[in-house]
Formats: C-alpha cells, structure tokens, sequence
C-alpha cells in the first residue's frame, strides 16, 4: 500500500494536466519547449555543479547504453520471428528500448530516495536523453521515408540544451567558482520548478493520444519488452557493476519506467508508426501504476 502512496501523487499530477489539456485545451508542444530548453537545463546544471564526480557516473553511463542496446537486441529478436518491416521495427524500438527517466523516473526516485536519490536519477536522466538524442533519433529517422540517422543524431545533440547545462555545471565545478547567493537563489527557483512542469506535460501530452487504431499484438510486445524485460536485464546488468546498492535499486527502477513521452516526437517528426508508439507511451504509462509497485516490493 506504501508503493500505491508514492505512484498516486504523480498520477495525480499527470491528471491534473491532462484534465487540464481536455478541458482547457493548452498547447503542451509550447510548454514541453519551454522546460525542455529553459528550466530541465537549469536543473541539470545545478546538479552537476553541486555533485563530486567519481566512477559510479561512468558506471551509469556504461549502464544506460548497455541496456539501451540489450533491448534493441531484444527488439531485433521479436521483429525477426514476427518478420516486421523496417520501418515497423524502428517503431518498436523507439516504444520499447527508451524509459521515461524525465517527467515520471525522476520525481518517483525523488520520493522514493529523496535528495541524494535525485542527483543519481538526473544523472540517469541526462544519460538517457543524450542516448534518446542519438539512438533513439537514429532509429526513428532510419524507419521514416528520408533523412540521414547519423546526421540528425548529431544535429539533435547539438541542440540539446541540458547538455550544455551539464558541461557548463561541470565547469563552473571543476574550477571552484562560488555562486552569489542570489544567483543560486534563482537557479534553486527554476530547478525546484522543472519536475512538477514536465510531469504535467507528460499529462497534458497523454491526453493527446488516441488509441482508435491500436495494434494489440505489437503493443503487447513493447509493453512485455519495456514493463518487464528491461527491469530483468538491467538486474542482471547491475549484478556486474561495483556501485552502491541505493545506485543499483534506482537503476533498476528507472529501467522499468514506461515508455519515454520524447519517443512520441521522434516518431511523429520522421513518420515512424506514430501511432503505434504514442498507443505504447499511453497504454505503458497506465499500466506503469499496476506494475511498478511490484519492481518495488523486489527491489527496495
């Protein structure tokens, strides 16, 4: 019942939005801009100026694509039995190998592990973006009609603003420099704000997606590969890391998050089965409520 007291204020929070997106009718693409380029990179940036590097960091980063490229072996497997096309195989990817560490991961570890959780799960999150920002890019622009995967990866990466909140925290933390109490002040009132504003994006999204057309056999897969599967082997990928068990147990967690909002506009912008993987971030989303206090129960 605990586990239910943690997941019920930020569904509370997604349905506040997407109440809000039904029935007043806001514009979710402005506002994600908006704490997507404005106020994630300021959170990033106080993260990484605040946290002292060591070895666990590389031990995420190996993590994260590690278990990135696990479930597109995965992916592969199953598209070769069910003899999908390319282009329904990138969209299976794109559904099925990216977790939403942003709006949904990171204020669950927060609760779950407070402060010192939260620096790890933002790690993770920074992590997760740059391999959605490559992989996940590459994939969506392989399956769409045109465009270069390579090229657009580069291009999005190099316009990834909590990149550049994440190199300029780490800058200002290698060389000492002390910020005024004003300045932090602020940087502490725009960080503080970008949690509860991405999770009523991912409300406001949410509301958004139909599922008229929902192929229930490929939505299956993806939710069994990304509720299930990934948790699995992202156990298995930790059993060989020398990190803290509090590190291990937020991996874990992260891994079984449903599947990432960013994936949706992947798939729109390059026409990769959209409507399959928005069907797939709705559906995992919900179903994330059922399935997550079990990985809790294992877990914690």
């Amino acid at each position: 019942m605990d586990f239910f007291l943690i997941l019920i204020p930020i569904f509370g929070i997604f349905a506040l939005g997407f109440i809000g997106q039904k029935k007043i009718g806001f514009e979710p693409k402005t506002i994600s801009t908006m704490a997507l380029y404005l106020m994630s990179p300021v959170l990033v940036f106080r993260t990484f100026y605040s946290i002292r590097f060591d070895l666990t960091y590389l031990y995420m980063t190996l993590y994260t694509f590690a278990l990135c490229f696990s479930l597109i072996i995965v992916v592969y497997m199953i598209a070769f039995i069910r003899h999908y096309s390319i282009k329904e195989t990138c969209g299976m990817i794109l559904a099925s190998s990216f977790m939403n560490n942003g709006n949904y991961g990171t204020p669950v570890v927060l609760l779950l592990f407070g402060a010192t959780g939260l620096d790890y799960a933002i790690i993770l999150m920074v992590i997760q973006q740059l391999a959605m920002c490559t992989v996940g890019v590459y994939y969506a622009a392989k399956g769409g009609k045109d465009g270069n995967g390579i090229r657009s990866a580069v291009r999005a990466v190099k316009r990834m603003p909590m990149v550049y909140g994440a190199i300029a925290g780490s800058i200002l933390q290698v060389m000492h420099v002390k910020l005024g109490a004003s300045i932090t002040e602020a940087v502490d009132m725009v960080a503080n704000a970008a949690i509860p504003t991405v999770m009523l994006v991912l409300g406001m999204q949410l509301a958004r997606i139909s599922l008229k057309n929902l192929e229930r056999e490929k939505v299956s897969l993806s939710l069994i590969t990304k509720l299930a599967i990934s948790p699995i082997i992202a156990y298995f990928l930790t059993l060989a890391l020398p990190v803290d068990d509090m590190v291990k147990q937020i991996m874990i967690i992260m891994a079984a998050m449903p599947t990432a909002a960013n994936t949706t506009m992947y798939a729109l912008q390059f026409n990769t089965e959209p409507e399959f993987v928005s069907s797939a971030t709705l559906v995992s989303t919900t179903l994330s409520l059922a399935t997550l206090p079990v990985i809790f129960m294992i877990v914690l």
